[in-house]
């Protein structure tokens, strides 16, 4: 009886998330527990924003009201960039943010988020679940009692836009780019200056000329923030970031608290959201470009063949690099990079083919 019960309630939530609707009449049970979620997003933001909202919300109605999850934007309980350690002190129950943002802690962690010329959403998931990276994510924040799960993915991003053309490497010269992870450092070894911001300020530092260009997600996202409004051109593709996996991270202490059907259901929630988050965006971005292009006479541009080249050459030597900081860093790009070359063979003959076939004019 007790399976049965559970099983209906991972239902009702997992078609309430999937419709859009509450199912609040569900919710009979008074609280047990009260969690706080920081997340390093503004707050409602679109996609961001809102699947950390979904998941807040899966989870007190998946448990029936026994956990009660309130969502905090970025500023609202701590700083966008204080997330990790303030789950990781107790401050909050549960964060929503990205690995990469906490690259300081130990430059292994951007593997878990997104890798230049990496795997995509699709393939990270199957790294993640299946490959062997979910067990290596959780040995990685275990010294920091907290518990990583997937919960989120922007699948393939957009180069960014920018205040200049980019005919060659001489543009990415002295270029100022809010660009966060590994694709950060690619930049700056090719003579640009990374620059790490919240989202919440990109608009302002690219009017005011504080950054020369940003990246954000892709289109759902920047018009959302109405980046088309501070810059002309809009490059692709995003090679700095294939399949950024979006992280809820959880205090261990707090998850230890809970009965056993509790922690599945804050786990499954998770995994729900992560794969929903996939179904929006491919379902918001193909309109969001189109209006863009149609409505606000954005530029989108290519990056030239030369500059790809010279940006994948020089992605393969700064992840090499990182992948050689020590033991550890070694196990999970070992483990990521085998996983790496599979797909790359296999993708050939499926994905890229078809994609090849069904799109040729």
């Amino acid at each position: 009886m007790q399976r049965r019960d559970f099983i209906k309630k991972v239902g009702a939530g997992s078609l309430a998330l999937g419709a859009g609707v509450g199912t609040s009449g569900a919710v009979q049970a008074k609280a047990e527990f009260k969690w706080k979620m920081v997340t390093t997003w503004p707050k409602n933001f679109p996609g961001l924003g809102t699947g950390a909202n979904n998941l807040a919300r899966l989870i007190t109605e998946m448990s029936g009201g026994r956990i009660e999850v309130k969502v905090y934007g970025a500023k609202e309980l701590v700083p966008a960039f204080e997330v990790f350690d303030a789950v990781s002190r107790g401050t909050a129950e549960m964060g929503h943010g990205a690995a990469y943002y906490w690259k300081g802690k130990n430059e292994a962690f951007q593997f878990f988020s997104t890798v230049p010329f990496g795997l995509t959403a699709q393939e990270m998931n199957g790294w993640l679940y299946y490959g062997g990276g979910m067990e290596l994510w959780e040995e990685a924040y275990a010294p920091f009692n907290l518990i990583p799960a997937p919960a989120g993915n922007t699948t393939v991003q957009m180069g960014g836009w920018f205040n200049r053309e980019i005919n060659s490497l001489d543009d990415l010269k002295g270029l100022k780019m809010r660009i966060p992870g590994l694709g950060g450092e690619v930049l700056k070894r090719l003579g640009g200056t990374p620059v790490n911001l919240p989202g919440g300020e990109l608009f302002t530092a690219l009017t005011s000329g504080t950054i020369d260009a940003t990246e954000w997600v892709g289109p759902y996202n920047d018009l959302a923030f109405g980046l088309y409004k501070a810059a002309k051109y809009y490059y692709y593709p995003g090679f700095h970031e294939p399949g950024t996996v979006l992280e809820a991270v959880i205090n261990k202490e707090a998850f230890e608290k809970l009965p056993d059907d509790l922690r599945s259901i804050v786990l499954n929630a998770c995994r729900v959201v992560n794969l929903d988050m996939v179904a929006e965006y491919a379902a918001r971005n193909p309109g969001a470009m189109r209006q863009l292009i149609e409505q606000h006479g954005v530029s989108v541009r290519s990056y030239p063949a030369d500059v790809i080249a010279q940006l994948r050459k020089v992605s393969e030597e700064v992840v090499a690099e990182v992948a050689a900081k020590d033991d550890f860093s070694k196990r999970v790009y070992a483990s990521y990079k085998k996983f790496l070359d599979e797909s790359r063979s296999f993708s050939a003959v499926s994905d890229l083919a078809y994609l090849k076939a069904r799109d040729e004019t």
